[in-house]
């Protein structure tokens, strides 16, 4: 009798507590959400913040503010939202260096997966393989060559360590089992002025930003770095074409505190993806380089996890310090 009534009473516990994050979900929001970005602003976050930022303030009639809080490789803002209440109150704009900060910084103030309930995949975007115009390199195949021909002579840029751009020429080094030299630079502007200079024979960016190059002839694209061809460069193959599971595109999402409720989450996933959806917002994205994932919270929260472990081996098989 007495096991009866203690069963019953967890039961009631039970209830209650799923029943009021339900109700919370219904109700929510009923004031201003903060969304951090953990970059500086203007960054290609910070501006997809902004557009979804603006696509839930219309929704909700309640004001979604933007707040970049910059600094220690991402850490700072995140460890505002792992410590804030799990009231969907605070959200953060995550991606590829969020995954990587577990491996690349010693002591975090948070525990990334316990800390961290991942909402939804907002794009994946991929870069592009870039060289140099005199490399005597037209395909990845030719590009791997020349490095195998010249070891630790073919020296490659990026926005800086264990950056994407960083990470998705490490990848490939790995892959291709050859010897090249890392050059980091204080961003991927000046990582891209090397290679247009010559300093460098080639780099991983952002397609948005090494179109113009590649249209003056500046630069030459060799490879894009997802699993499939971009709209935007459709003529330009994958490096899986050559490296069969190579990839190695940057993304971006959205993730609350640990704890938030399954029913509020849920709410902010199917908010956020009409949004990314909604007429024009896709459009522009793509012609941006963006890939719309929009996935929801259990397929995003097993991409996270698997990113986490993909990039921790690689950081690792490197030797990559900050």
């Amino acid at each position: 009798m007495h096991a009866t009534r203690l069963v019953l009473g967890a039961a009631t516990v039970f209830a209650v507590f799923a029943g009021a994050g339900a109700a919370n979900a219904q109700t929510y929001p009923v004031k201003p959400v903060r969304l951090i970005v953990p970059f500086a602003p203007g960054g290609a976050t910070d501006i997809l913040a902004r557009l979804i930022g603006q696509k839930l303030t219309e929704a909700w009639g309640q004001q979604v503010v933007v707040e970049n809080r910059p600094g220690a490789g991402t850490v700072i803002g995140t460890d505002i939202v792992a410590k804030s209440p799990p009231d969907g109150y605070t959200l953060l704009m995550v991606s590829t260096s969020t995954v990587t900060a577990p491996t690349l910084v010693p002591k975090l103030p948070y525990d990334t997966l316990r800390d961290l309930t991942p909402v939804i995949q907002l794009v994946s975007s991929p870069n592009v393989l870039a060289v140099h115009p005199s490399l005597p390199a037209r395909s990845v195949q030719q590009l791997i060559a020349l490095a195998r021909a010249r070891p630790n002579q073919v020296a490659f840029g990026s926005g800086g360590n264990g950056t994407s751009t960083h990470l998705g020429g490490e990848i490939l080094r790995l892959m291709a089992k050859v010897s090249m030299v890392h050059v980091p630079y204080k961003g991927a502007a000046p990582s891209t002025i090397a290679v247009l200079s010559g300093e460098v024979a080639w780099q991983f960016s952002a397609i948005l930003s090494t179109a113009p190059h590649l249209k003056a002839g500046r630069l030459r694209a060799l490879a894009v770095s997802s699993a499939q061809r971009s709209s935007v460069l459709p003529d330009v193959p994958p490096v899986a074409d050559t490296l069969p599971g190579f990839e190695a595109s940057p993304w971006t999402g959205v993730s609350a505190p640990g704890g938030t409720p399954k029913e509020l989450i849920a709410r902010l996933n199917r908010e956020i993806a009409k949004g990314l959806n909604a007429a024009g917002t896709r459009g522009r994205l793509a012609r941006d380089g963006n890939d719309v994932v929009a996935a929801p919270p259990e397929q995003f929260d097993t991409f996270f996890r698997a990113q986490i472990e993909k990039w921790g081996k690689v950081i690792r098989d490197a030797g990559i310090r900050l």
